[in-house]
């Protein structure tokens, strides 16, 4: 079944982004390599708020809030990397809840007319999550080395 699948892809994308990110501690949360830069915990806050977002606008009522001027607010709030990896739990089991359950029929039905992704599978979102994800995983493996750490292979353990 596909929703088991896509569990599990959250589950390995937490994961890879656990183990790259291990290395920085609660400290490192204001860090950021310039001022206008996200910040150490504003990186994973945006890991976090943008699942939520791909979720609610692929599976919600409302479709996507397109007021990006908010979420960037939202991100730009968070100053504490154990909050952020809060978020980031919350929101992964969010999404887990959301499509534990839901048929490959409901997971395949297309995503409305928009701006964001149209017309093709809702599931597709998970794929967007993914890279979304790993764009700022490889950030933050660059703030560690910045830092004078060295993160781990994301793909096993050491």
């Amino acid at each position: 079944m596909l929703s088991q699948q896509l569990v599990e892809q959250l589950n390995t994308s937490r994961k890879f982004f656990e183990r790259s990110t291990a290395c920085l501690e609660e400290t490192d949360s204001a860090f950021r390599p310039r001022e206008e830069m996200f910040s150490v915990a504003e990186q994973v806050a945006s890991v976090a708020l943008t699942i939520d977002w791909f979720i609610e606008g692929a599976f919600g009522d409302n479709g996507f809030n397109m007021d990006f001027e908010k979420h960037h607010a939202d991100v730009k709030a968070v100053s504490s990397l154990k909050e952020a990896r809060a978020m980031l739990d919350a929101a992964i089991a969010r999404a887990q809840e959301t499509v534990s359950g839901m048929s490959d029929d409901e997971l395949r039905k297309p995503l409305p007319d928009g701006p964001i992704m149209a017309g093709v599978p809702r599931l597709a979102v998970f794929a967007a999550i993914d890279d979304h994800n790993a764009h700022h995983r490889g950030a933050l493996t660059v703030y560690s080395r910045l830092l004078g750490k060295t993160p781990a292979m994301p793909y096993m353990d050491a």
